[in-house]
């Protein structure tokens, strides 16, 4: 049996309990207020805490997953109703909810509350690794995540300092998103008052069937489109929203899984589109003070918007197992006992001694062994 979030306001919250059973990542990028997580291929090992006196409302991302771990909780005696429309529904309304001058607060957020370890970082990181020139024309790159977001309110408000001339376009690429993922993207730049831009591209369609690395794949192809589409509007720079955070998970993965020292880089120039450059402003901004954002404004957006993502969890094949939420677990582990551990994996790719590597890369490819110049000093 189904039940909407309209009708479920209407009922007494202590009369039953929202189960929401995607993965825990997904969860914290953003939940129904009052539900309780636990992932699907835990919920029948949990059935035992689970109350048999009160209802449970059981909701899954879009609700095509839910209807089926709903059917089975009823067969083993519990009152499970499955959420239609799952959080996407609940968040299209909440997203509806807020207020017209909602933008305006953020704005003031940034200036005020977040001005020191949100919009300050963003600036530093811009005079650091020397980001923008006079006269750029800038395509921020919007996914539709926490990231991105910020990154374009960050940007609206250097642009009102106006201390650079530049010009800014913000993008937006429909990759083959779901009518519900699209709207929830517009909704909230509707609600930050950010005037994106959206092309369409068929890339989810192209790698959908492709069984190994498929998210490698799209990652690459949507570089290239958005470099294509950033090019076409006369841009000269496409900005992307990696923090602090995604760069030490990076320096670590590198190490751990390929062999390799190396770091997502501050700023590069593109290697198929001539005179483009790809920069990342958000470089030196923590994570945790871009939830601490996201959730003083009382803001939610959408973590992932593949067509995986629908489907991954009743496949089994899961993310939670993913190298990078690994890695991020691991530093969270790390800091429990060296509270600086974070800043000396950021800081190893700023202080390289070629003299203690036995070999390394040029920038041409070329390798040199330490041995090349290994000689007695008289």
């Amino acid at each position: 049996m189904d039940i909407t979030f309209a009708e479920l306001a209407e009922w007494d919250k202590d009369t039953y309990t929202i189960i929401d059973i995607r993965d825990r990542e997904a969860f914290s990028y953003g939940h129904i207020t009052g539900a309780v997580n636990i992932p699907e291929p835990e919920i029948f090992n949990a059935t035992t805490t689970l109350p048999k006196t009160q209802k449970l409302i059981i909701c899954c991302r879009t609700g095509q997953i839910s209807p089926i771990i709903t059917e089975k909780l009823c067969a083993l005696g519990f009152q499970a109703l499955n959420l239609a429309g799952g959080y996407f529904a609940w968040l299209k309304d909440h997203i509806e909810a807020l207020s017209g001058t909602q933008a305006e607060a953020i704005e003031t957020s940034l200036r005020k509350t977040f001005h020191k370890t949100i919009f300050a970082k963003f600036c530093h990181a811009i005079n650091e690794y020397d980001l923008i020139q006079p006269h750029d024309k800038i395509a921020v790159c919007i996914s539709g995540g926490k990231d991105s977001m910020l990154m374009a309110k960050c940007f609206q408000e250097l642009k009102r300092h106006n201390k650079i001339p530049f010009e800014l376009v913000f993008l937006v690429m429909d990759p083959g998103y779901s009518p519900a993922n699209r709207e929830i993207i517009e909704r909230n730049a509707q609600i930050l008052a950010i005037p994106i831009t959206i092309f369409t591209t068929d890339i989810f369609e192209n790698v959908f069937k492709v069984e190994k690395s498929p998210c490698y794949l799209c990652a690459r192809m949507r570089r290239g489109h958005l470099y294509h589409q950033a090019q076409l509007l006369g841009c000269n720079k496409i900005a992307l929203g990696h923090h602090y955070d995604d760069v030490i998970e990076t320096i670590l993965m590198g190490i751990l899984y390929g062999g390799q020292v190396q770091t997502m880089m501050p700023k590069l120039y593109s290697k198929n589109f001539p005179d483009m450059q790809l920069i990342r402003p958000m470089y030196l901004v923590r994570e945790a003070d871009i939830l601490h954002w996201r959730d003083a404004n009382k803001l939610t957006f959408i973590q992932c918007a593949c067509k995986f993502t629908d489907t991954c969890n009743s496949t089994g094949c899961t993310s939670t197992g993913s190298k990078r939420k690994y890695v991020k677990k691991l530093i969270a582990q790390l800091k429990q006992t060296d509270p600086q551990i974070e800043r000396n994996i950021f800081r190893s790719v700023e202080n390289v001694n070629l003299a203690t590597v036995i070999t390394y890369k040029d920038q041409d490819g070329n390798y040199h062994n330490f041995q090349d110049d290994y000689h007695p000093k008289h």
